[in-house]
C-alpha cells in the first residue's frame, strides 16, 4: 500500500469503501461561551480541549490510519494536529468537513437560534430544510457529507480513515453511512472529542 504526495493512496482495491473513525473536535472557548461556531473561526481549544485532543491522541496509539482528514476550520485542524504527532502523516483539510453552517447566527447566542433551525439532543429532525438566513438546511449539510463521502470512496479506497469533524457534520457523516435519510435520523448527542467508528454500509448515492 504506497501513499501519494497529496494524501491519497494508491493501488488500493477501489470497490472496497474506507473504514472510519470520526472525532469531534476538542473543547473550544465558544463551546463555553455558548456561541453559535457554524463556519466562523474565531474560536481556539481550551485548555481543557487540548487535553481531550491528546487523551484521544494516546487513546489511539496503537490504532494504525492510512490518512488523516479534518475539517479546515481552526479547532478541528488543531486537534487533528495533536493526534496526529508522530505518525507520519500529514493531516488533509478540507472545508467539506466543516459545521453546518448557521449563517446570520453564527457568533451569537445559542440560545437566538430559532426552534426551527435548533434540533435539541435526542430528537428527531422534524424540518430537514429549514435554513437560518444565509446559511445552510440540514439537507444541505446531508448532501454536502454525500459529496464528500462519495470522493472519499474513489480517493481512499480500503483506507482506515481517521475524519476530525464537527458535531453535526459527524451525525450527517454517519447517516450517509447507514443509508439513512436525515429526516430520519436522532440528534443523538456527540460530544467533544468523542470517538466514533463506522463503515460505509450503505450507499451514499442512494
Amino acid at each position: 500500500m504506497a501513499r501519494s504526495g497529496n494524501g491519497t493512496l494508491e493501488d488500493m482495491p477501489s470497490t472496497t469503501p474506507p473504514n472510519l473513525v470520526l472525532v469531534r473536535h476538542g473543547e473550544t472557548t465558544w463551546n463555553l461561551d455558548g456561541l453559535v461556531q457554524g463556519h466562523r473561526d474565531d474560536a481556539i481549544l481550551t485548555d481543557r480541549g487540548v487535553r481531550q485532543a491528546e487523551h484521544v491522541a494516546a487513546t489511539l496509539h496503537e490504532d494504525v490510519f492510512d490518512a488523516i482528514v479534518a475539517s479546515d476550520l481552526r479547532r478541528a485542524r488543531d486537534t487533528a494536529a495533536i493526534i496526529a504527532r508522530g505518525r507520519g502523516l500529514d493531516v488533509v483539510t478540507t472545508p467539506a468537513l466543516r459545521e453546518r453552517s448557521y449563517g446570520d447566527y453564527e457568533g451569537g447566542p445559542l440560545a437566538d437560534l430559532p426552534a426551527t433551525v435548533f434540533v435539541p439532543d435526542g430528537a428527531f429532525v422534524t424540518d430537514a430544510d429549514a435554513r437560518p438566513s444565509g446559511g445552510e438546511s440540514l439537507n444541505d449539510l446531508y448532501g454536502r457529507a454525500r459529496r464528500w463521502l462519495t470522493q472519499l470512496r474513489t480517493d481512499y479506497a480500503g483506507a482506515r480513515v481517521l475524519v476530525v469533524t464537527h458535531g453535526g457534520t459527524l451525525r450527517a457523516i454517519r447517516a450517509c453511512c447507514a443509508a439513512t435519510p436525515i429526516t430520519r435520523t436522532r440528534w443523538y448527542p456527540v460530544d467533544n472529542a468523542s470517538v466514533w467508528t463506522t463503515d460505509i454500509n450503505g450507499d451514499p448515492l442512494a
